[in-house]
Parts: structure tokens; C-alpha cells; sequence
């Protein structure tokens, strides 16, 4: 008892100094002011009757096209930073939650452990003063006829008055250890509480730099190409026109495709295609080596595959997120989200804030981030509590694989 209890002060010490070293870890980052001046086809087919403004013009998009890549780049990298410190605070939100899980858990047994002790000390007590009640020599006197029994109720009162100290002291023991583990379980989730806060500023943080990258990322789509089909117009003094180029970016940029409508079960449907690779608990990590809590469920298929929506809502996340890699998360509504983790470079289909419905595909499965082959890493969570995706989407008739 005494072990198990100072091994979990032990563990709330350890989530005490993770709370402190993820806090000191998240940091603000000046956000430049930034903008690109886009040539438009007018100014291209009007340099193209000037050499010299030709050749100006030819700089300016190359520097735009610089500008831009520039950008992404840039975005990107804060991102990736804001990411890894995200994933970083809600692992050590997951440890907290579950060690407080635990320990709660603990602190329940003892105390039915304490309960049951105190009902057995008071029925000896009871028993006690029933046996040793009334003066047992006088009635030996006036009652001889009952001797047999009163001699007998005497030594069983003698028998349990040597008890009484080892059951009193038993009892006393288990109260106790009902309460350190109660004491330790409150500190736990006050740890907790600590963790989730900072967790919360540390998605906030990655959440709005995912969204800058997102926003340089859509920027650099819509207008590379069109700087260099206009690049082309001047460099090989050709003719191109702009239906031209969106004729070509409507080529290169398909619609994805979606899941059945009878694979769709009362609003839900599997996310990816697959077998299950990694089950949500404690595990071995499978790159490290050590035990930790794996807070959703891996399914392995192959990358390019493509990852849906698991039930309709709102993207709140789209972006670069630590050991998940690429990472999008959804808003169901009611304090429900789901998360996609692994995405494949450039896989990420949607944007933050954009509204889904249920088997849209939103990601291609891939590798990135803490991985050791293709796979989709999906978490179900309540009110940021992680729970286990393969009970709650058989609650809602899906198996997964």
C-alpha cells in the first residue's frame, strides 16, 4: 500500500514538471506584415509589345514567384513549430488525464476497501457490548441453569475484545490509504486542469499559425501557376491566354471522391479503409521503445488513400501538429470532435473553418510525423478527453477494418 502510494506522488511530481516545462515552452512569434503584388494578363500581353518592359516585367513575376514560395516557406516553418508544441501540451494533457483516471480509480477501491472495514470494526464493537453487557457473575448466581451459555458468551467476548485492536487498527489503515490516494487523485487532476489550459493555448497558438500557412499555402496555389503561364508568355513570346491557364489548373486540381451513401450509419461513417495496426491504451511506442498512452486508434492502409470525415461538422484544425504530422480535426458539435493524424504531404484537402459533411473526403493517408509506415491515426474526444474510437463508432453500428 505504501508502495503504490508513494509511486503515484511520484508520477504526480513527474506531470507537476511537464505542466512547467510545456508552459515555458510556448512562445509568441512576431507575425511580419507581408503582401504580393500580382501582375494581371492585361499588364503581361500589353509588356509583350515592349522589349524592355518585358524583360522588367519578367523580374517582377519571378520576384513575385520568390515572394511567394518565400512565404509558404515561412508560414510553414511557424507552423511546424506551433504544431510540435502543441502535440507536446496534449500529450502531456493525455498523461495527466490518465494518471488522474487512475488514481481516482484507486482512491474508489480503497475507500469501499475503508467502508468495509469500518462496517466489520462496528459489528465487533456491537457484538462486543452484546457479550460483555450486564454483570455475567451475578447472573452465573441466579441463574444457574444458564451457565453453559453465559460461560460461553464470556469467551466469546473475551475473543473478541483481543480482536477488536487489529480490526480497529486494520480499519484505521485502510481509511488512511483511502484518503492519500484521494489526496493524490485531487492534486492529479488539479494537474490536469493546468495541463488542459495550457494545452488549449498551445492549439490556439498552432491553430492560427496552421491558418497562415494555410492562407500563404492557398495563395501560392491560386497564383504560381498563373505567374508561370505569364513567366511563359514573355519569356518564349508566345500566345496564352488566361482560359488557358484555367483550363490547365482545372486539369492538375480534381475533385476528390466520397464514400457510399450506404456506408453512412445514423451520421457516421469509418474513416479510412483498413485494419487496425495500434489500439487505443498503453502501449509500447513503436519508434521509442518505452511505455505510453496512445490516445486514439492507428489504421494501416496504404498512402494516397483517401481519409473522410467521420461525421459532418466544421474544421477547427488544418496544419502541421508535432508527432501526428499533418493534421486535420473536426467540430461535431457538443464539446465532440475527431482527429486525423499522419496525412500525407499536401494531402490536407480542407481548411480551418470550412463546414464538411460526413464522408467527404477531407486528407490522404500518409506517414508524417512520428510514424513508422502509411497509416491514419483517428481520435475521438470529449470535451478534449480522449476515448476509445472502436466502442463509440460500434456505438453507432461502424467496425473499423
Amino acid at each position: 500500500m505504501r508502495a503504490t502510494s508513494r509511486r503515484g506522488t511520484a508520477i504526480v511530481a513527474a506531470l507537476a514538471a511537464v505542466a512547467l516545462l510545456v508552459t515555458g515552452t510556448i512562445a509568441v512569434t512576431e507575425k511580419p506584415a507581408y503582401a504580393v503584388d500580382y501582375p494581371s494578363w492585361n499588364d503581361v500581353l500589353e509588356a509583350r509589345r515592349d522589349v524592355a518592359r518585358a524583360q522588367q516585367k519578367i523580374k517582377e513575376i519571378r520576384a513575385a514567384i520568390e515572394a511567394i514560395t518565400a512565404e509558404v516557406e515561412r508560414t510553414q516553418a511557424i507552423a511546424q513549430e506551433k504544431g510540435d508544441i502543441y502535440y507536446e501540451a496534449q500529450l502531456a494533457f493525455d498523461e495527466a488525464a490518465y494518471t488522474a483516471e487512475q488514481l481516482q480509480a484507486q482512491a474508489d477501491e480503497a475507500q469501499a476497501r475503508a467502508d468495509a472495514s469500518k462496517l466489520r470494526a462496528g459489528q465487533f464493537v456491537a457484538e462486543l457490548a452484546r457479550s460483555g453487557g450486564g454483570d455475567l457473575s451475578a447472573s452465573l448466581l441466579t441463574n444457574p441453569g444458564q451457565a453453559d451459555e453465559l460461560l460461553s458468551r464470556l469467551g466469546f467476548a473475551s475473543k473478541i475484545t483481543e480482536q477488536a485492536e487489529g480490526i480497529y487498527a486494520a480499519a484505521l489503515q485502510d481509511q488512511n490509504a483511502a484518503q492519500s490516494f484521494t489526496e493524490q487523485a485531487n492534486v492529479a487532476k488539479g494537474i490536469r486542469e493546468e495541463l488542459r489550459a495550457t494545452a488549449e493555448a498551445a492549439y490556439q497558438e498552432a491553430q492560427a499559425a496552421a491558418q497562415e500557412a494555410q492562407t500563404a499555402l492557398i495563395a501560392q496555389q491560386e497564383n504560381q501557376a498563373r505567374l508561370e503561364a505569364q513567366l511563359a508568355v514573355l519569356v518564349e513570346n508566345r500566345d496564352a491566354t488566361e482560359k488557358d491557364y484555367q483550363a490547365g489548373v482545372r486539369a492538375q486540381y480534381g475533385a476528390g471522391s466520397n464514400v457510399d451513401a450506404g456506408q453512412i450509419v445514423n451520421g457516421w461513417v469509418v474513416p479510412a479503409s483498413g485494419y487496425i495496426s495500434s489500439p487505443y491504451g498503453t502501449r509500447v511506442h513503436p519508434l521509442y521503445g518505452y511505455v505510453s498512452f496512445h490516445s486514439g486508434t492507428d489504421i494501416a492502409a496504404s498512402c494516397g488513400r483517401p481519409i473522410y470525415a467521420a461525421s459532418s461538422g466544421t474544421i477547427t484544425y488544418a496544419g502541421w501538429n508535432g508527432g501526428y504530422g499533418n493534421f486535420v480535426r473536426i467540430d461535431h458539435g457538443n464539446g465532440l470532435t475527431s482527429s486525423y493524424g499522419h496525412i500525407q504531404p499536401g494531402g490536407i484537402l480542407v481548411q480551418q473553418g470550412q463546414e464538411v459533411v460526413v464522408g467527404q473526403q477531407i486528407a490522404k493517408i500518409g506517414t508524417t510525423g512520428t510514424s513508422t509506415g502509411c497509416h491514419l491515426h483517428v481520435e475521438i474526444r470529449t470535451n478534449g478527453n480522449p476515448q476509445d474510437p472502436v466502442p463509440f463508432l460500434r456505438s453507432k453500428g461502424l467496425t473499423i477494418g
